[in-house]
């Protein structure tokens, strides 16, 4: 007898009876079992909630109602995706860096599984400087906040055949870098 199973119940229920019933009673047993099938049902309904109610223990559709809650549209499960699969891209998306240039290096080699490059005009990193070693002969660039700011280019590498990624579609990528990219910042993607 499990907790909370019809035999459980009425088990609880005929102890709360006074004790002037004998030991057999075929009709009581017979109400309280009528009654202990629906508590019964309603026990194992709560059991059932309680674990669609978190992440790690969701299944089915509830998983699907999760990640609609978090990102709307934005991930939606992919046909024959299993539960485990699913929760793990929602677990990344949930937890993900947004807004910073290490975010969107970082989704990248998630989705790709190749390190892309990201060049931003107002970093000498990225561009060089006079004086410097690296100069700007050295990066074979010339960068300016005048004229771009608020904008960097990012070179993506598609995934490659046999690797986990790949079937990614180009559209996927875009739609990836939109999601983490900081707001009023414009980001040129080049597929490489």
């Amino acid at each position: 007898m499990a907790a909370g199973d019809n035999g459980d119940i009425v088990a609880r229920l005929k102890a709360t009876l006074p004790t002037w019933f004998s030991d057999s009673t075929p009709v009581l047993d017979a109400l309280l079992s009528g009654w202990a099938a629906g508590w019964s049902f309603v026990y194992a309904l709560l059991a059932y909630v309680r674990q669609q109610s978190r992440l790690l223990t969701a299944s089915d559709g509830w998983l699907d109602m999760i990640a609609g809650d978090f990102f709307g549209l934005g991930l939606q499960r992919q046909p024959y995706q299993t539960d485990q699969s699913y929760r793990t891209a929602i677990q990344a998306n949930i937890f993900r860096e947004r807004g910073t240039r290490a975010g969107v290096v970082k989704l990248c080699q998630d989705i790709t599984g190749r390190t892309p490059i990201l060049i931003e005009s107002g970093r000498p990193q990225d561009y060089g400087a006079y004086g410097q070693p690296t100069g700007f002969y050295g990066q074979g660039r010339y960068g300016t906040l005048s004229t771009t700011p608020y904008e960097c280019f990012v070179k993506v590498y598609r995934p490659l055949p046999g690797t986990p990624q790949y079937g990614i579609g180009d559209a996927d990528i875009y739609a990836a870098i939109d999601a983490v990219r900081p707001h009023n910042v414009t980001v040129w993607v080049q597929l490489l």
